[in-house]
C-alpha cells in the first residue's frame, strides 16, 4: 500500500468540490490525450506532454516535472492506495478504487484525467491540527503531487483522531495544548531573533541534519541558517533557511522569499526554507511557487503553528 498527496486545482481552479461530488480524483493537462496507453515508455509519455504544453520551453525540465505528476497519477497510483487532498487549512483522504480514466467531455474544463475513489471520514474534511508536522509539510507541496508512503502511519492517525472529534483523546488534547503553548512562547516568551535562529538550528539537527550553522549577521547573504542533510548516507543536500521571528501580523511577504532566493543561490543550496513564528502571505506562497516552476528548486514555507509542532516533536521530545 502506498500514499500520495494530490492538489486538485487544474489550471489553477479549485475542483475539490467536484471531486467529492463525483467520487473521483481530478488532475489537469487534459489536452495531452493518449497518456493512458500502457505501451508508452517514459520518453514517449514526456514527449506528448512537451509537444502539447511546453513546445516553446528551452529544455525538457518543465515537461519532465509535469510528466512526473501525470505518470504518478496514471501509472504509480494503484487501487487501495491512500491519497491526501489538501484544501485550505483542512484536508481530505481518499482510497483509490479504480484505474485512471479519460473523459473527453471534460477536456475544456481541464479535468479529463480522473480516478474513482472512496472518500474516507464520511467525505468530511480533517483539520490540519490533527496532522503531525511531517504530514503538514508534505501537504504544502508546490507541485501537483508527491509521494507520502512514508507517512501512512500519520495518515491513519489523522483518520482515527478525526473519528473522535466529538471526544478528543488525552494524547490529542495534550499535543494541541503543547503546540499552542509553544507558539505563544515563541511569539511572546524569552526568545529574541538570535535565540530563534539557534532554536531553528537545533530543530534541524533533530530532523536529521548532519550539520547546521547559524550565519553571522555581517556574513548574511539572505540565509540565516545553513543545514546539511545526507541522502542515502552519501549525497549532501544543503538547505538555506531564512528566519523571521515575527508576530501573527503582518504576514511574511514576497520580499522575504526574494531575500531567501539570494541566499539560496549564493550558498549553492539545493533547497530553501522560510521559518517564521508568524504567518505566511499568499504573495509569498505564489513567489515560492514561481521560483519552483522556473528553477525546480523548492522553498518550504513554515508558519508559526507548523514550527511550534516541529519544536514539540523534534526538540522538546528529545531534550
Amino acid at each position: 500500500m502506498k500514499a500520495f498527496v494530490l492538489r486538485i486545482s487544474p489550471s489553477g481552479l479549485d475542483k475539490v468540490r467536484e471531486a467529492l461530488d463525483s467520487d473521483q480524483l481530478i488532475i489537469g493537462w487534459s489536452k495531452s490525450a493518449g497518456l493512458l496507453d500502457p505501451e508508452l515508455k517514459w520518453s514517449d509519455f514526456r514527449n506528448i506532454m512537451s509537444e502539447t504544453y511546453y513546445e516553446n520551453s528551452q529544455n525538457l525540465r518543465k515537461a519532465g516535472a509535469a510528466s512526473g505528476h501525470m505518470w504518478r497519477f496514471i501509472r504509480t497510483m494503484e487501487v487501495g492506495d491512500f491519497v491526501v487532498v489538501p484544501h485550505g487549512s483542512r484536508f481530505y483522504v481518499a482510497r483509490i478504487s479504480g484505474p485512471a480514466i479519460y473523459r473527453e467531455d471534460k477536456v475544456t474544463e481541464d479535468s479529463a484525467y480522473r480516478r474513482d475513489v472512496q472518500w474516507l471520514n464520511g467525505k468530511k474534511p480533517i483539520e490540519r491540527k490533527y496532522a503531525k508536522a511531517a504530514l503538514i509539510s508534505r501537504m504544502k507541496i508546490q507541485g501537483t503531487s508527491a509521494s507520502a508512503t512514508d507517512l501512512i502511519d500519520q495518515i491513519n492517525d489523522c483518520l482515527e483522531l478525526a473519528q473522535f472529534e466529538e471526544k478528543p483523546t488525552f494524547d490529542s488534547d495534550l499535543r494541541q495544548r503543547l503546540i499552542a503553548q509553544t507558539l505563544d512562547e515563541l511569539r511572546n516568551g524569552r526568545i529574541d531573533s538570535f535565540a530563534f535562529e539557534h532554536l531553528i538550528k537545533d530543530v534541524l539537527i533533530g530532523l536529521g541534519a548532519t550539520e547546521a550553522l547559524v550565519i553571522a549577521r555581517n556574513k548574511d547573504k539572505g540565509a540565516d541558517v545553513i543545514a546539511t542533510f545526507m541522502v542515502a548516507g552519501m549525497f549532501p543536500q544543503k538547505v538555506a533557511v531564512q528566519a523571521k521571528h515575527w508576530q501573527a501580523t503582518p504576514p511574511v511577504g514576497s520580499s522575504v522569499v526574494m531575500d531567501l532566493i539570494n541566499g539560496l543561490e549564493s550558498e549553492s543550496a539545493q533547497y530553501g526554507m522560510i521559518i517564521t513564528t508568524g504567518t505566511i502571505s499568499e504573495a509569498a506562497s505564489q513567489k515560492a511557487l514561481e521560483y519552483y516552476e522556473s528553477t525546480g528548486t523548492s522553498i518550504e514555507l513554515i508558519d508559526g503553528e507548523q514550527f511550534a509542532a516541529l519544536v514539540v516533536e523534534h526538540y522538546v521530545a528529545k531534550s
